[in-house]
């Protein structure tokens, strides 16, 4: 679990509006006409979000002297249930509000409607660390039966198979997965129910649905576990990979590798979600495509905030914050940091329109 406050903790920049946000020694871009709230907001959620949300709350509290962004990258179930809950102001989550989660949102926004903003589109990476191994091709079925423990030898001739000319060893396979409720284990397993067929028995959910080889907090703690083991096998947010090798995923008759511009490719072409509210922005991902070039295996993570708050500062706070985490200066600073896909500016004008309906109770 980290908490992300800050404040004094980067260079200042002087006024509201200021171009000149760093982060470290890298400029972080915010718009001119930014606007600054006033106080404090808090959230809490994605995990995957967790360092575009540093870059987002680095370039506004520079740009904001006065104003404070707390965030607390607990997990994208913790995120709904506090936002659910009225203990924060707005969640980060790489899944959006169910129509039960949508339902019980709407009295802790005071009647109004909960509504899923997509701010941060991200591969999903399958990360592996095998001594002698740099490279592999996995399809979509080899992946599932991997997670699924029915593959337990780097060698099987499944892995082989797409692997020709590589030496793999005899060497213990050990998968591991989320230990808390996650949205990127729910893409994740969307994608493996939508690709792999039978060979992935399980439904889509933010709780790994079988009793774990292994498993980390976050995906940090993902991460660590792949890069500290060895035949370890595990999924991350694409800007946790760091140096570890990453798989290219089968799709139709290709082997894909992930990146901002083939994640992209799925999110341009999923509509949103039937029977949510008017401002509503949950999309349905296309898991399954063999469209070529394209990246399956595709995170995108919500804000979730109401249409209505009870403080008329509250309302303004989120209002700000995301605004500036939509805007094409907020997007960029994102993917620079972590290879994120920027969103579209037609994507970004009917986001704001949203954005901007945000009002008091």
């Amino acid at each position: 679990m980290s908490t992300i406050a800050l404040a004094g903790a980067v260079a200042l920049a002087t006024g509201c509006g200021s171009d000149n946000a760093v982060r470290g020694t890298a400029p972080v871009p915010v718009p001119a006409d930014l606007e600054c709230l006033s106080g404090s907001i808090s959230g809490a959620g994605s995990s995957a979000q967790e360092n575009a949300m540093q870059v987002w709350i680095a370039g506004y509290q520079t740009a904001c002297q006065d104003s404070l962004v707390f965030y607390d990258a607990i997990g994208s179930g913790g995120g709904r249930s506090q936002f659910i809950d009225g203990a924060v102001d707005f969640a980060g989550s790489d899944a959006a509000l169910d129509p039960e989660e949508t339902e019980e949102a709407r009295a802790r926004c005071h009647g109004s409607d909960p509504i899923n903003i997509p701010a941060y589109v991200v591969p999903i990476a399958v990360v592996f660390h095998l001594e002698g191994v740099d490279s592999l091709d996995l399809t979509p079925q080899t992946i599932a039966r991997i997670f699924g423990q029915e593959i337990t030898h780097w060698d099987d001739p499944a892995i082989a198979e797409t692997n020709p000319g590589v030496d793999l060893p005899h060497t213990p396979i050990t998968p591991v997965s989320r230990s808390d409720e996650s949205g990127t284990t729910e893409n994740f397993t969307a994608y493996l129910a939508a690709a792999a067929g039978d060979a992935w028995p399980h439904e889509a959910d933010g709780q790994w649905p079988i009793p774990a080889a292994e498993a980390g907090q976050g995906n940090s703690g993902v991460a660590q576990a792949v890069e500290g083991g060895n035949g370890t096998i595990g999924y991350v947010e694409a800007s946790h990979v760091g140096h570890m090798s990453t798989v290219r995923v089968g799709v139709g008759g290709e082997f894909v590798e992930l990146s901002p511009e083939s994640a992209a490719a799925v999110v341009a072409s999923s509509p949103e979600r039937e029977g949510g509210p008017e401002h509503d922005h949950a999309l349905e991902l296309d898991y399954g495509t063999t469209k070529a070039g394209t990246y399956p295996i595709v995170l995108v993570s919500y804000e979730i905030a109401c249409m209505e708050y009870a403080d008329e500062n509250e309302a303004a706070g989120v209002t700000a914050f995301l605004d500036y985490v939509i805007s094409e200066e907020g997007q960029q600073a994102a993917s620079d940091e972590t290879g994120s896909a920027p969103l579209s500016e037609e994507m970004r004008t009917k986001l704001q329109e949203s954005i901007d309906a945000i009002g008091v109770a």
